[in-house]
């Protein structure tokens, strides 16, 4: 599963790559904040996905060659003291016990 700071980098890039305007591979890394050689790991992350990503050396941004569009929602609930929530695919655990990992029987 991806971490949150990477669906969160996925969906800035996603957004850049639609509206044209990434820049070059060094200035896209510096507006999202990260490596060059992470903007390409992103970038192959979308292709994975079946994003036909192209470069445009004239206009010096990333595009889109096919339609393609990229949705990241994230859902958190918190819990309160006494609640019990079912989580990985059928395992309990208390909030209280949460982080020990504490198994309901």
């Amino acid at each position: 599963m991806k971490n949150l700071k990477t669906l969160e980098r996925l969906q800035r890039l996603h957004q850049r790559i639609q509206n044209e305007n990434t820049g070059t591979p060094e200035e896209l890394s510096r507006l999202l904040g990260i490596s060059k050689r992470s903007v390409h790991l992103l970038i192959k992350e979308l292709k994975d996905y079946e994003a036909n990503i192209c470069y445009s050396k004239s206009r010096k941004t990333y595009y889109y060659c096919n339609d393609f569009d990229l949705k990241v929602s994230i859902s958190v609930d918190v819990l309160t003291n006494n609640e019990v929530t079912n989580i990985f695919g059928g395992s309990y655990f208390l909030k209280n016990n949460l982080l020990s990992a504490s198994f309901l029987h």
